[in-house]
């Protein structure tokens, strides 16, 4: 039994509908696979809790600058209505009755009189006890303390008050002892004051929170006193300036 033949087929293979050759080709491409299963981009809705978060801090920062303009204007209506003023202070006298440096220690005795003056008309002071601390300008050695008990300073009132500063047998490093006989060696010591305290002001029949506030005084020379006779000092021209400390978390400005 002899096996058929079959004839080649002399088909011709489709062509392309556009004419380019090896459009339809088989195997298909890489960019026609990634692009068959591709996903559609579809543009996602927003969060709708992002919208409130971002409505709550649009209105958080709205409260807060109608907060700061209404502080502004209520700050601006004080001052028109009372024109307030910062308390002056100034030293009218100090004297040094005694002051001895030996090798490791100090003993120092000072009468100090300072003047405190309420310029306002509608304010009144009220102070905490008052700290007084001398030191030396150029070291800034402590020369010893007083205190100013404490008192409430009227509208236009001038008040003065005389400070004992002392200091008894107080111990001092080699470097504060040497800076102390270096200033000696002029006759003439420079001597700086601060006074620490706390003031609350009433107007009318209110009251703020208490503030601290420091009184510096500069400048002020004085002399040691030889034998009996005290030391003077010169008290002319003393600047006695008035800042307000404020305290943020662990730092005081």
């Amino acid at each position: 039994m002899t096996d058929r033949v079959y004839p080649k087929s002399t088909a011709h293979p489709p062509q392309p509908l556009n004419g380019s050759a090896g459009a339809n080709s088989f195997p298909a491409t890489k960019s026609q696979l990634y692009g068959a299963t591709r996903p559609a981009y579809r543009p996602q809705p927003k969060s709708r809790r992002r919208s409130r978060c971002c409505s709550c801090c649009l209105w958080f920062t709205f409260v807060i600058l109608c907060l700061l303009v209404l502080a502004a204007i209520a700050g601006t209506i004080f001052y028109v209505l009372y024109r307030p003023h910062r308390p002056s202070f100034a030293v009218t006298s100090l004297r040094i009755s005694q002051f001895n440096v030996t090798a490791t220690k100090l003993t120092s005795k000072l009468d100090l009189s300072i003047t405190a003056r309420n310029p306002n008309k509608k304010l009144v002071f009220i102070y905490d006890p008052t700290t007084v601390s001398a030191t030396t300008s150029s070291s800034d050695v402590s020369i010893g303390t007083g205190t100013i008990p404490a008192f409430v300073h009227g509208t236009k009132n001038t008040t003065s008050f005389k400070v004992l500063i002392s200091s008894t047998s107080e111990t001092l490093d080699s470097s504060s002892i040497t800076a102390l006989k270096s200033d000696l060696k002029s006759k003439s010591l420079p001597l700086k004051f601060q006074l620490d305290t706390k003031v609350k002001v009433k107007v009318g029949g209110l009251k703020t929170n208490k503030v601290k506030i420091r009184v510096t005084c500069d400048g002020i020379k004085a002399t040691i006193p030889a034998g009996k006779s005290p030391g003077k000092a010169s008290t002319e021209n003393v600047r006695c300036e008035v800042d307000i400390r404020v305290k943020v978390w662990k730092w005081t400005f």
